[in-house]
């Protein structure tokens, strides 16, 4: 078995051979670095992000960017060369969008990321109105709730004015995003705590909450009783206060 070490050992053996061994494949380094000189151009960026939303000819892609078919055909031949993109032909015109391959997909999620601008395929219907997104809103934070999750963060992934989000959260379920997801909080720390044996720090992390005394104080403000003192009280089948969520739709 082949054997590979560092003249100084600072702990990383475990990888060494393998990172070594992959380091030596030379093509494959060089293939990815001429694919990310292809996007070292930021007209390539957008034509690449534009064609992989829609499939357009030169002259459209043109009045998108506001530039000349001259200039956007010599881009394309250059996108198309490296497999990033691809055409066809209907009669005299040509049509160009993003390569559906393993290599465009993470292309196109990488330029999304670090731009941090959202999938035009992942916003909602504009026929669906504010209320249906607000109901997507909730059974995301819902299925989340383990997650502390920001109002702006809310706003760009479900493509909602932030002050739009909040006002018509409240008219669909009468109290605000915070307290509403509290109040789902409340309920499964409560479930938790009388249904498993989960430590009172892990049911908080269960719940979104990273500090344990954080949680004891939201929920003894709550319950009107400490975590522990609502476990011992469920489990002797004393009378234990129960959070209303039944406002789920």
């Amino acid at each position: 078995m082949p054997c590979f070490e560092l003249p100084h050992n600072h702990g990383t053996g475990e990888n060494d051979l393998y990172l070594h061994r992959e380091l030596q494949k030379e093509p494959a380094f060089l293939a990815a670095a001429e694919l990310f000189k292809q996007l070292s151009d930021p007209t390539r960026i957008r034509i690449f992000w534009l064609l992989c939303h829609q499939e357009a000819c030169v002259m459209n892609i043109a009045a998108m960017l506001d530039m000349s078919s001259p200039a956007i055909s010599h881009h394309l031949r250059s996108l198309t060369e490296s497999g990033l993109i691809i055409s066809r032909r209907d009669g005299k015109e040509v049509y160009y969008q993003s390569a559906k391959n393993e290599k465009g997909d993470l292309l196109h999620k990488m330029l999304e990321t670090v731009m941090q601008i959202s999938c035009p395929s992942n916003s909602p219907s504009h026929a669906d109105s504010q209320e249906q997104v607000v109901f997507q809103v909730h059974q995301y934070l819902v299925t989340h709730i383990q997650e502390r999750i920001t109002i702006e963060e809310l706003s760009r992934q479900f493509h909602m004015n932030s002050t739009t989000l909040k006002k018509t959260f409240k008219e669909v379920y009468g109290v605000s995003i915070a307290a509403h997801i509290k109040e789902h909080r409340m309920a499964k720390a409560a479930q938790l705590l009388s249904e498993t044996a989960l430590s009172v720090s892990a049911t908080a992390r269960q719940t979104g909450y990273e500090s344990q005394s954080r949680f004891t104080a939201a929920f003894r403000d709550w319950f009107g009783m400490t975590p522990m003192e609502f476990r011992k009280a469920s489990r002797e089948g004393a009378p234990v206060p129960r959070p209303e969520t039944d406002c789920i739709p």
